[in-house]
C-alpha cells in the first residue's frame, strides 16, 4: 500500500532542499489521481494558512507543454504569495517558470455540484492579474498527471496586481502577452482557460464539492496559466498585461 505521510513528506524535503527527486509514479506505478490529491491534502494540511487555489493544465499551450490532457486543482498557500514590487528569490527554486493568470478575488462563499460560469461570476468581488511562479519538484520537469497532482500542481510562489471589477469586461475576449525582458514570448486570450476563466473557476468548484469543501469569500483562485510558461533566472523581468485588467512585472533575483 502505498504510505500517502511518506509521500508528501518526500515532496516537501526535496522543495526545502531544492534537490530533485524521481517521478513517484515510477517508484508506486499503482498511483492513482485519488492518492495523489490524498498526498495533495497532507501538504496543504503542513502549509500554514491558506490564501485560495489554483488550477493547472486549463490551456491548450500549457496541454501541450506537460503531455497532459485534463484540468488539475492544488491549493496556495498565504506564505508563498510575493507583495507587489517584490523580487523572486530563483535560488530559493528548482527550476522556476513563470506564467500569466486571471485572478478572482472571492466576495461570498461558492460551492457545491452544479456552480456554473455565471456563479462564478456574481460571486466574484473583482479579479486581477496575477503571475505564478512554477516550480516541479521532479528531474527534468518531467511527471504524469498524478505526479504533478501529488506535488501540488507544481506550485511555488504567485504574485496578483491590482483588482477591478469584474463587470463589463468579457474576460474570454481580453488579450494576454506574457513577455520576458522586454520581449514577447507569448500571446492568448481570456477563453484559453477552458473557453472563459470562470468556467475554470466553476470547473474547480465542482470537484472540490466532491470532498465536502468549496471557496470562501476572501479567498483568491488562479484560473490557469494562459501561455506555455516561461523559465526564469537571475536578472530576468517577466511582464504579464491583460487587457483592462492591467500589466504585472516580476524581477527576479
Amino acid at each position: 500500500m502505498i504510505n500517502v505521510n511518506e509521500l508528501a513528506a518526500k515532496l516537501s524535503r526535496a522543495a526545502a532542499d531544492r534537490e530533485v527527486i524521481t517521478q513517484l509514479s515510477i517508484e508506486h506505478p499503482e498511483l492513482d489521481l485519488a492518492t495523489a490529491y490524498q498526498v495533495q491534502r497532507e501538504l496543504r494540511s503542513a502549509a500554514g494558512p491558506l490564501a485560495g487555489w489554483k488550477l493547472g493544465v486549463t490551456s491548450r499551450a500549457k496541454q501541450a507543454q506537460v503531455g497532459l490532457t485534463n484540468p488539475i486543482y492544488g491549493f496556495l498557500a498565504a506564505a508563498a504569495a510575493l507583495d507587489l514590487g517584490e523580487r523572486l528569490d530563483t535560488a530559493q527554486l528548482i527550476h522556476p517558470r513563470c506564467e500569466p493568470e486571471i485572478v478572482f478575488i472571492l466576495g461570498r462563499d461558492l460551492d457545491g455540484p452544479h456552480v456554473t460560469a455565471a456563479n462564478v461570476l456574481a460571486a466574484s468581488a473583482s479579479v486581477a492579474v496575477g503571475i505564478e511562479v512554477l516550480d516541479s519538484r521532479y528531474a527534468d520537469y518531467e511527471f504524469t498527471m498524478t505526479d504533478v497532482v501529488a506535488d501540488n500542481t507544481s506550485a511555488a510562489r504567485y504574485v496578483v496586481g491590482t483588482p477591478v471589477s469584474p463587470r463589463d469586461i468579457d474576460l474570454r475576449s481580453v488579450g494576454v502577452v506574457l513577455a520576458k525582458n522586454g520581449t514577447v514570448v507569448a500571446t492568448a486570450s481570456g477563453a484559453a482557460a477552458l473557453g472563459h476563466p470562470a468556467a475554470a473557476v466553476a470547473w474547480l468548484v465542482r470537484q472540490l464539492s466532491t470532498t465536502g469543501e468549496g471557496l470562501r469569500a476572501g479567498e483568491i483562485v488562479l484560473s490557469g496559466g494562459l501561455t506555455a510558461a516561461v523559465s526564469v533566472g537571475p536578472g530576468d523581468v517577466v511582464t504579464a498585461s491583460i487587457d483592462r485588467l492591467g500589466s504585472l512585472d516580476l524581477g527576479c533575483d
